[in-house]
């Protein structure tokens, strides 16, 4: 099996990037099983504090290969159950991540490449991309992919994208919060290296349970037992041995040991 994709790593943070520029790096069952192993087993890794996810040639992903899609025509109902469930897995693996991850967009994300982008916690575009949910137009919809990229743009902006497949610009999809930044493509390094920064300058136990905090807060109605769970969560980060050192190191003025040690 040829790889898909492939792992550098500096430091504590290791970039993932697709290597099919060739495909416009559209996605087939072996790059989502290579997607899927990268990140948990980097997400496992106790060296790594941040994972860029990125892609070379023109294009971040086009979505689903040609030659995938013609296979999956001819599949049974069984077959498109077992097919999708892959996938699905595959980006609930890269959302579930322990450790942060970051969208890396340097050009053209189309139909599952979406979901690549809303599944990362932070995603920082070049400022000529192109986005489009172009489900409707193959007479599919953007199933597997939708709780992740309606958490991400809002469901007033998906109604729009998601039932007219039209495409859209690099500002709107800041301007609908798809993605949070917008950098050239002669910035778009330094601007995400600004972000891998603030993640591994933080400690790393605090940002593993901030990044499970907003998955399970988000759009949570604000309820007693919601009230409890957040008590509970601050109650531990303050015992826990990260949480100690971080106010000690505060209130001593000096680095906290997570960046002395680094």
């Amino acid at each position: 099996m040829n790889s898909a994709v492939r792992i550098d790593t500096r430091g504590h943070v290791a970039t993932v990037t697709l290597v099919r520029p060739e495909v416009r790096n559209a996605f087939n069952d072996e790059v989502i099983a290579q997607l899927s192993e990268a990140f948990m087993r980097l997400g496992g890794d106790s060296q790594i504090r941040a994972i860029v996810l990125a892609a070379e040639g023109p294009a971040f992903c086009a979505g689903a290969d040609l030659n995938w899609m013609r296979r999956m025509a001819d599949y049974t109902r069984d077959e498109n159950l077992a097919d999708a469930a892959q996938l699905a897995f595959m980006l609930r693996t890269i959302y579930e991540c322990p450790k942060p991850t970051i969208a890396r967009v340097q050009g053209d994300v189309y139909a599952g490449g979406m979901g690549l982008v809303a599944v990362c916690d932070v995603a920082i575009s070049v400022d000529t991309a192109h986005f489009c949910l172009s489900e409707v137009k193959l007479g599919l919809i953007p199933a597997t992919i939708s709780p992740y990229v309606i958490r991400a743009m809002g469901p007033r902006a998906a109604h729009r994208w998601f039932l007219t497949a039209e495409r859209f610009d690099a500002a709107e999809a800041l301007r609908i919060g798809f993605v949070h930044e917008l950098a050239s493509a002669d910035a778009l390094d330094a601007k995400v290296g600004e972000i891998v920064h603030a993640l591994v300058s933080a400690s790393p136990n605090a940002v593993r349970q901030c990044k499970r905090l907003v998955q399970d807060v988000a759009e949570r109605d604000i309820s007693r037992l919601l009230i409890e769970r957040t008590v509970e969560d601050i109650a531990d980060i303050r015992a826990s041995d990260e949480g100690k050192e971080g106010v000690q190191s505060f209130l001593q003025k000096r680095k906290p040991n997570w960046l002395v040690t680094s």
